[in-house]
C-alpha cells in the first residue's frame, strides 16, 4: 500500500490545468498556483505573479522560452505578457529552478 501511495503522490497527482483566454493571476506560495495554464496561440496573454511566500528562492520567475526574468516583490502583482507563436509546452520556474510551472499553448 505504501508503494502505491508513493507512486500516486509523485506520479499520479496531476495539477489541474487552467484555460486562460487573456489574463490570469498566479499565486506564488510554496510553488505556483495554478502551476499549469493553457493559452491560445498567437494571442497576447497577461500573466500576473503575486508572491506571498518570503522564501528567497521564489523572488524571481524565469520564462526562458520567452526570454523573461522578473523580480517578484512580496505581495505585489508583477505582470508579464507573452504572445506565443507556436503550439507546445513552455516551462517557467523560480530563479533557483526548484519550483516549476507550465504554459501549454493550444
Amino acid at each position: 500500500i505504501g508503494l502505491v501511495f508513493t507512486y500516486w503522490f509523485f506520479l499520479g497527482k496531476k495539477e489541474k490545468e487552467v484555460a486562460v483566454e487573456s489574463e490570469v493571476d498566479i499565486i506564488v506560495e510554496g510553488g505556483y498556483s495554478p502551476a499549469s495554464i493553457s493559452v491560445p496561440v498567437g494571442k497576447t496573454t497577461k500573466i500576473s505573479f503575486i508572491r506571498k511566500d518570503s522564501n528567497p528562492c521564489l523572488e524571481e520567475v524565469v520564462l526562458p522560452d520567452f526570454k523573461i526574468k522578473k523580480y517578484l516583490p512580496l505581495n505585489q502583482k508583477v505582470m508579464v505578457e507573452i504572445t506565443p507563436q507556436k503550439r507546445g509546452e513552455y516551462d517557467f520556474a523560480c530563479g533557483m529552478n526548484m519550483f516549476h510551472g507550465k504554459i501549454k499553448v493550444r
